[in-house]
């Protein structure tokens, strides 16, 4: 019998096995169809209540109120980088006293905050500090200088390359926008405490190709349409229910059944529970002795993503390849940091953590 495959990549990442299996049932009869979900039109009965039911229950799994729009939008995070600034910062551009606020704490938000310059004024914040051997840690946002009064600012909670964590709300004034492509859905926050959330799905939603947009409705009044394409147009698709043109059926299908996987597991509140649980048991294994390092101070930590250094980097090929071999896939670190990394989103079962410490384990037994 074979072993089972533990997928830890960052994404796109792996999905519930749950999920595939139902998608493969009822990829070529949908709902008695006799036809796939993908060939349906998105104006047809059957995928409008599909969509609805996903809106309704991701506001049920992140308690979302009616103040604010729940959009399903194409593209990655990454496209969010652009219509942001698009929309609340390109109007005031005039304006020499107008900045959003970036805090940057790793590659995505910085490259945030550079796409946002294309737009307009911005104070990129430097919130990182990294000491002698290479270790990072996250600055308190009060040592830092942020402007008076931003148009907004822009964090990103969790970095997916770093593996850098913020505990708490970063507070400066003004509305609050946040990336939390990484950590969605993996821990119970206050959607009240910000203005825009965005999503990119690869990692804890469902395929590439969608991003979720948690607007609150106030924010419109802030923004300026003028020179926006409509599609970018966040009041338009809160209108029209993200649906200005076709929007992405299929990624919207099956993040419609993720969502019902995670009610079905206990929701967001026991996935922070196994969030906590995988994580340990993974930096147990990492902080055990020398031959393993992760280079994040303790307090800063990702959840969802950990990065670690083998003692003797010519043995990394070799780790890699013996780790495919045990099906321990994914686990290459980013080309910009190297290493290793380790993703352990919803999907990941515990189960899989600890395949991937005994392997640990046995590797640096024969090569430590």
């Amino acid at each position: 019998m074979s072993l089972p495959t533990y997928n830890f990549c960052a994404g796109p990442a792996a999905l519930p096995k749950a999920v595939l299996e139902q998608a493969q049932r009822e990829l070529l009869d949908w709902q008695g169809l006799g036809v796939s979900v993908m060939e349906i039109s998105h104006r047809s009965a059957e995928y409008q209540a599909m969509a609805g039911k996903a809106e309704a229950d991701i506001r049920e799994l992140m308690n979302i109120s009616d103040e604010y729009a729940v959009l399903f939008l194409h593209g990655g995070a990454s496209l969010q980088f652009s219509n942001i600034p698009m929309a609340l910062l390109q109007h005031r551009s005039a304006d020499n006293s107008a900045r959003a606020d970036y805090l940057c704490n790793g590659i995505w938000s910085t490259k945030a905050a550079k796409e946002a310059l294309r737009f307009g004024k911005i104070n990129p914040i430097d919130m990182v500090e990294i000491d002698q051997k290479g270790n990072r840690s996250l600055i308190d946002i009060s040592s830092r200088p942020t402007s008076n009064n931003p148009v907004y600012t822009h964090y990103t909670p969790n970095e997916t390359i770093e593996g850098l964590r913020y505990t708490s709300i970063p507070v400066n004034s003004g509305p609050l926008v946040v990336d939390l492509s990484s950590c969605i859905l993996s821990e119970q926050i206050n959607v009240n405490d910000f203005d825009l959330i965005y999503a990119g799905a690869q990692k804890n939603i469902g395929p590439a190709g969608l991003t979720i947009v948690i607007v609150k409705r106030s924010l419109f009044e802030k923004m300026n349409f003028d020179k926006t394409p409509k599609s970018f147009n966040y009041r338009e698709q809160a209108k029209q229910k993200s649906m200005i043109n076709t929007p992405a059926t299929y990624t919207w299908y099956l993040a419609s059944l993720v969502f019902e996987w995670l009610k079905e597991q206990g929701g967001v509140e026991q996935m922070e529970n196994l969030a906590i649980e995988k994580s340990q048991i993974l930096y147990d294994c990492i902080d055990e002795d020398d031959f393993y390092r992760n280079p994040v101070a303790v307090k800063d930590r990702s959840r969802m993503n950990i990065p670690f250094i083998l003692k003797d980097d010519g043995l990394n090929k070799q780790f890699l390849d013996q780790a495919k071999q045990a099906n321990l896939v994914g686990l290459k670190g980013h080309r910009s940091v190297g290493g290793m990394r380790a993703s352990l989103y919803n999907s990941m079962p515990v189960k899989g953590v600890k395949a991937l410490t005994e392997f640990m384990f046995e590797f640096k037994t024969k090569n430590g």
